[in-house]
């Protein structure tokens, strides 16, 4: 082109449409443990970038399905855990054969302090109970020791199943959970009187019928929660139709639900409250003796679907979950989660009988379990072939399967 005169070079100004917003990721902070399974979080936000400046938008203006994730599981080293024990125990009796005990406990070399004893399942554990002698016992007859008889130890971890309650297996939903309710110890008392005792149980149940009537008037206890489920296609409302709580001593009604929550004292007689979703938690606090609420609660088909597709809802005593398996074109985004509602005097423990969820993928995904307990809004992670025990605070916990 040499022979051609060259022309000037400029620069011409254009405009184009801006660029869609967009998530932006932060490096993740610190993790939340030393050793082991932890979380780290990181900060999502929702940019654009205007006249070549990053402009922080709304997270609605973001694509929602394509948010990552703000908190991601992290190791930095793993856990090395050992048997510990106690001294033995004094030999049970005085004279003759007996026996001693000692305690054993899983112990963490990092932090030397007791941890789950899940943890050291797979190392060997020394015996916990052995013979003694305490020397001949004088003549007596030919009594024999009260110290012949074995008396069974209960490790710290054994969980009471309620076995009179029929299983429920829910096999539809691969991670295998065991999962069940376990009863909160409480002292025995002495026999009471078959209709007081049938009058005042109505504390710490869990309402499953469609619709029915709940009597919380004349407990004796101080604090008396119960609890409504249905089905997840299902919401529930309740009519408050007597009350005879006295507000000025402070008592007072709640109500709480995966999408509400709500307290009240005043004007309670005939008003209606809607859960909006298919469990609900009522729990009433008195002071005086005999006051208290009479509820009637219904169910009906939910006005808006508020559930994906692979949700499930369990409320049996014990069964099995499944992870669900969904296929690429199904994901988008969507975490299947399992609810499970026992009654509000029990307590939940999930077992992972096995699990394999692969290598982690990408920086912003991973597969990984997340259990939370609803009453603490709690969540722990579990990934990789991690097998473990998580025991809730409440009767209520939520576990999510991601990817």
């Amino acid at each position: 082109c040499q022979p051609v005169p060259k022309p000037e070079s400029r620069v011409e100004v254009c405009e184009l449409n801006p660029c869609p917003p967009r998530w932006k990721v932060t490096p993740a902070g610190p993790c939340s443990s030393s050793c082991g399974l932890g979380l780290a979080l990181q900060l999502v936000t929702c940019v654009q970038i205007l006249h070549g400046q990053e402009v922080l938008q709304e997270e609605h203006l973001c694509p929602v399905a394509e948010k990552p994730l703000t908190s991601v599981p992290c190791v930095i080293r793993t856990c090395s855990y050992e048997w510990s024990f106690s001294e033995w125990s004094e030999c049970s009796t005085s004279c003759g054969n007996g026996i001693q005990t000692r305690q054993d406990f899983c112990l963490s070399s990092l932090t030397h302090k007791p941890v789950n004893p899940l943890f050291c399942r797979h190392f060997p554990k020394a015996i916990v109970v052995r013979g003694c002698s305490a020397g001949p016992c004088p003549e007596q007859g030919g009594t024999q020791s009260p110290g012949a008889q074995l008396q069974p130890v209960t490790p710290a971890t054994h969980l009471p199943t309620a076995a009179a309650v029929p299983e429920h297996r829910h096999t539809d939903l691969g991670v295998p959970l065991s999962a069940g309710p376990r009863e909160q110890t409480k002292p025995s008392g002495g026999e009471e009187d078959t209709a007081k005792r049938s009058f005042l149980c109505v504390c710490g149940n869990l309402f499953l019928n469609a619709t029915g009537i709940i009597n919380m008037t004349g407990v004796e206890s101080k604090d008396c929660t119960v609890a409504i489920g249905r089905p997840l296609r299902e919401e529930i409302s309740v009519t408050i139709l007597e009350s005879s709580l006295n507000c000025t001593a402070g008592e007072i009604l709640l109500f709480s639900g995966r999408m509400m929550w709500r307290t009240g004292c005043r004007k309670l007689p005939l008003s209606l409250i809607n859960s909006r979703t298919n469990t609900l938690i009522v729990k009433q606090r008195v002071v005086l003796p005999g006051n208290g609420v009479i509820l009637q609660y219904n169910s009906r088909t939910a006005t808006k679907k508020y559930y994906q597709d692979c949700d499930q809802q369990l409320f049996g005593p014990q069964g099995e979950i499944v992870n669900p398996v969904q296929f690429p074109a199904e994901r988008q985004g969507v975490v299947c989660r399992t609810f499970i509602t026992v009654a509000p005097r029990q307590r939940i423990s999930i077992r992972a009988l096995h699990a394999d969820l692969g290598p982690e993928g990408n920086q912003t995904h991973f597969n990984y379990i997340l259990v939370r307990d609803v009453s603490t809004m709690k969540t722990v992670v579990f990934h990789g072939k991690q097998q473990f025990l998580w025991q809730s605070t409440g009767s209520q916990a939520e576990v999510e399967f991601h990817e």
